[in-house]
């Protein structure tokens, strides 16, 4: 919805929002369903109220538990049957500098800050700790963000006995501790503020008249950057940016001026804005964001305008060039189809109105914002936070060289008549094995991210996914592929639930089953299937029992287990069904094309 989408208008999304939420809902889009805990140090109504809006933008439609007020710590430190019973899917910890409650005195020592700081951190940690061990979901946690007044002046921020100070250590210890464990996130209000302005999101007036940490108008802007946060730790980030090139990347057309006359580098302050912006968009690269040309141009005029000596980027930045003169929509979604991702992962970025109405009528779920002038592009893209970071793994790192691969075999491809012989070329190499600790991260990833191959969507998070590894009663396995082309890394999960039938007779559930769509159609599912049936094997079970629960996105695995031999046992009214798998004595591998090695047994 365009109301939204970043830069909004905060006065309006305040006054319309129930119906901004009716026209949401009206929409009638397959809603990811969330439980979010909200336990607030101040008020913390309308930060829901806005909440709410923004992640059913963004395709998670939430229900929340609310703390009463200021019972943030008390909530989670003492038997809460009303919290528990909610079983929140994520923690977020609304606190404040309104929530310390003792800083630093004029005369006091070294130590005595030190003893005060400790005191401060160990009362956030040891609720963090608990919140973990007790709900085992990701937790969401405020920063402190600067106080409105500096009692020793310009001081402040240097001696030990300063508030600006104080904040500043203490933030620093929040920080590391979220470096250090995973599934916690610091929402960083202290940017927040100081991008708003702090006195005007400090004013006092909102927090003695109504017990707000930030002035009212503020609140949309912090609701919709603590849905970035959330959005991306369920896996609805973006995953590519879609470019155009003329006045977007460099100043000037470059069919009509010439690459000569091109307005890039340091020689003009204008050419110093597209710089600026071209390595902001160089260093999405690196943090896993996918680069694509989409410009009306003739190809050559495009290579050549990346090609200028001042451009930061340069062709082989790009996985697809789309320089012709087709309309930009079709591009879009052919860009979308070659990756192999849904068009709803896309951001374009283009300098002409006329261009970005259209992809936004014409490319659904795509995201379109409104960029500004070319100073302010940079600005709009980060605050829009399309790719906020919460995890960050060699294979994000990696994810460009991955998808170009993929070009790259769809291009073999077509020298083949025959698809097991294509297959065969691609020289595949896979590793199914147990859960294995350096993989935990990547795998609590793809578990969240993963939406069209995915039998059963359940989301997990790394802790829940390290105590499976654990649990003799259950069957964890991640598979890898590589092959000529390049390293897939890990792209394929499954769970399975150990259980008894009726005649004592064991059986696997399938829990979880998914793969991304990145190694489709290369029979890594076939290589998986082989592993479960070996792994179960192992452990005396000779039935599989799989289920597949029907979402906007899964259809392309409506018939998975009918393919790989189960049986449909049972199906509801919305396609929801259940499949059995008898593993024959004289089981027969399914993969014939992945050299694979395989572990049956979890590691203990």
């Amino acid at each position: 919805m365009r109301e939204l989408e970043y830069p909004f208008d905060s006065e309006y999304i305040l006054k319309k929002s129930r119906k901004i939420k009716k026209q949401l809902i009206a929409e009638g889009k397959s809603f990811l369903k969330k439980k979010i805990a909200v336990l607030g140090g101040s008020t913390t109504h309308d930060i829901i109220r806005m909440l709410e809006l923004f992640l059913l933008n963004q395709g998670i439609e939430a229900v929340f538990y609310e703390s009463e007020y200021a019972q943030f710590w008390q909530d989670i430190m003492f038997e809460n049957a009303e919290l528990s019973a909610f079983s929140p899917d994520l923690i977020y910890i609304h606190t404040s500098n309104r929530n310390i409650t003792e800083y630093p005195a004029a005369g006091d020592d070294a130590g005595r800050v030190e003893e005060l700081l400790e005191e401060h951190y160990r009362h956030f940690e040891v609720m963090w700790e608990k919140a973990a061990k007790r709900y085992c979901c990701p937790i969401v946690q405020n920063n402190f963000e600067l106080p409105f007044y500096r009692l020793l002046g310009n001081q402040d921020a240097v001696y030990a006995q300063g508030r600006i100070a104080f904040i500043t250590e203490l933030n620093g210890k929040f920080y590391r501790y979220a470096r250090a464990h995973e599934n916690f996130y610091i929402h960083d209000i202290n940017y927040m503020a100081a991008s708003y302005g702090l006195d005007k999101w400090a004013d006092p007036f909102y927090w003695h008249m109504y017990k707000y940490a930030m002035c009212m108008q503020a609140i949309p802007e912090f609701a919709f950057n603590l849905s970035n946060i959330m959005k991306s730790v369920f896996g609805k980030n973006k995953k590519s940016l879609v470019l155009d090139l003329d006045h977007t990347l460099w100043g000037g057309i470059v069919g009509d001026d010439g690459v000569e006359n091109l307005e890039i580098g340091q020689e003009t302050s204008m050419g110093q804005v597209f710089s600026e912006f071209q390595q902001f968009i160089r260093a999405q690269k690196d943090i896993g964001v996918m680069l694509n040309v989409d410009s009306k141009n003739e190809y050559e005029n495009a290579l050549a305008g990346l090609n200028h000596p001042d451009s930061i980027l340069k062709p082989e930045d790009f996985i697809l060039i789309k320089a012709n003169w087709e309309p930009k929509s079709r591009n879009m979604l052919e860009i979308a189809d070659e990756l192999n991702i849904l068009p709803d992962s896309l951001v374009f970025v283009d300098d002409n109105p006329a261009e970005r109405e259209i992809v936004r009528s014409q490319v659904p779920g795509a995201a379109v914002p409104e960029i500004g002038t070319p100073e302010q592009y940079i600005r709009i893209l980060d605050h829009s936070g399309f790719f906020e970071v919460t995890s960050l793994s060699e294979d994000d790192r990696k994810r460009s060289e991955m998808y170009r691969a993929n070009v790259s075999r769809k291009q073999q491809q077509q020298n083949f008549g025959d698809y097991r012989e294509y297959l065969l070329s691609l020289e595949m190499k896979g590793v199914v094995k147990a859960f294995e600790p350096v993989y935990m991260g990547r795998i609590a990833q793809l578990t969240n991210k993963s939406n069209q191959f995915n039998l059963t969507t359940r989301r997990y998070t790394q802790s829940e996914i390290e105590r499976f590894a654990m649990d003799e009663n259950y069957i964890t396995l991640y598979g890898k592929l590589e092959d000529k082309f390049g390293d897939n890394g890990v792209v394929s999960v499954v769970i399975g639930r150990k259980d008894r039938e009726e005649d004592g007779s064991g059986i696997l559930h399938l829990e979880l089953w998914l793969m991304s769509c990145r190694v489709l159609k290369r029979d890594m599912e076939y290589a998986m299937m082989d592993g479960v049936v070996e792994a179960c094997l192992a452990c005396g079970i000779y039935t599989i029992a799989g289920y597949y629960y029907p979402t906007a996105k899964n259809g392309m695995v409506r018939d998975f287990y009918a393919r790989l031999g189960f049986t449909k046992t049972a199906e509801d009214a919305d396609g929801a069904g259940v499949w059995r798998y008898d593993i024959p004595e004289n089981y027969e591998k399914k993969n014939t094309v992945i050299s694979c090695c395989r572990e049956a047994e979890n590691p203990l």
